[in-house]
């Protein structure tokens, strides 16, 4: 039962991210169109492009604006991610407008609005049974964990968050998601876990809750 109800609601889902991302793609083409021309024109790189994880861990191509250059050490390795932050890639990250170009993802299917948000795939193996269970449903621009605490949170209590999601997805809890989405945007809570620019490395199970 459990099982059909979320086939149900994935359904209804898919319908309703549909019409939601082509009309927010719509709206905000004179914003991305803008951000877009500034970062060419700046530092000549627009789009990041990088293969995360989607439903049922199956790999797709994520894009977002470049918010980072890729300046390294001279062993050859990226810098940390603090040091490789660009000016206007600091603006863009803490207005969240880096996610515009993932609407493209959510219309072609790759993606929700809101669900887990997809990871690095490197973090496929190091993840526990429990923790996997984040890939029973599409990735989503926004989600559970990031309405209660996004980068400013442990590791394990994002991974708690996640499949709780999953546990008790529903259309309404959607919207109450997009919501508090809106508004963490608007205040600008959460954007860094008060260490890093973005969030730390996931090690594995192990180290997650001292994270």
């Amino acid at each position: 039962m459990a099982l059909m109800s979320l086939e149900l609601h994935q359904t209804g889902k898919r319908m309703f991210d549909l019409v939601a991302a082509i009309t927010l793609a719509i709206v905000t083409l004179p914003i991305t169109l803008f951000v877009a021309f500034v970062l060419w024109i700046v530092q000549r790189r627009v789009l990041f492009r990088q293969s995360r994880p989607g439903l049922n861990g199956q790999p797709f191509t994520l894009y977002k604006f470049c918010s980072m250059n890729d300046a390294r050490d001279k062993a050859g390795v990226l810098l940390p991610d603090d040091q490789r932050m660009t000016r206007i890639g600091t603006i863009l990250r803490n207005m969240s407008l880096d996610e515009l170009p993932q609407l493209w993802n959510v219309i072609k299917g790759e993606m929700s609005l809101v669900g887990p948000r997809p990871l690095l795939m490197e973090y496929l193996d190091r993840y526990t049974p429990e923790q996997a269970r984040r890939h029973e449903v599409r990735p989503g621009i926004t989600g559970w964990a990031q309405v209660n605490g996004r980068n400013a949170i442990s590791w394990g209590e994002k991974f708690k968050l996640d499949v709780w999601y999953v546990d008790n997805a529903s259309f309404a809890l959607d919207l109450v998601i997009l919501y508090r989405t809106f508004m963490r945007v608007v205040s600008r809570r959460g954007i860094t876990d008060g260490r890093h620019a973005t969030t730390s490395k996931f090690a594995g199970s192990m180290s997650s809750d001292k994270l």
